[in-house]
């Protein structure tokens, strides 16, 4: 289950986020669950391995923007690193990166599963 004290656990910039949320701590917790289902990690991967940089940019992107909206830092720190050298359509290894975002956003997702 999502909750505030287990996202502040996950890494999540919970104070942030909550302030963007006009301090309405369940209008917060509805929108990190309402990105549960994206999967554009897995769209954003399939453009990187296929060399699609330009269409890998607009995926990442638009991640790094709602994952920075809602203060998800550790989604959010790896799509960004990614976000900038695709900025730059650098031909580089992602796998790295693109490994932490899908470990925590798996992580995530457990958290949402967990109905302790």
């Amino acid at each position: 289950m999502i909750t505030i004290d287990n996202l502040k656990i996950y890494g999540a910039d919970v104070t942030e986020g909550v302030k963007r949320c006009l301090n309405d701590e369940s209008f917060y917790i509805e929108l990190v669950t309402s990105v549960i289902p994206d999967e554009r990690i897995d769209e954003l991967e399939k453009y990187i391995a296929s060399k699609e940089l330009d269409k890998a940019f607009e995926v990442a992107h638009a991640l790094k923007g709602m994952y920075g909206n809602i203060s998800l830092k550790p989604i959010y720190d790896p799509i960004c690193k990614i976000t900038e050298l695709l900025r730059e359509r650098k031909d580089v290894d992602y796998s790295e990166y693109l490994a932490e975002a899908k470990l925590q956003k798996q992580r995530l997702v457990e958290m949402h599963n967990d109905r302790r």
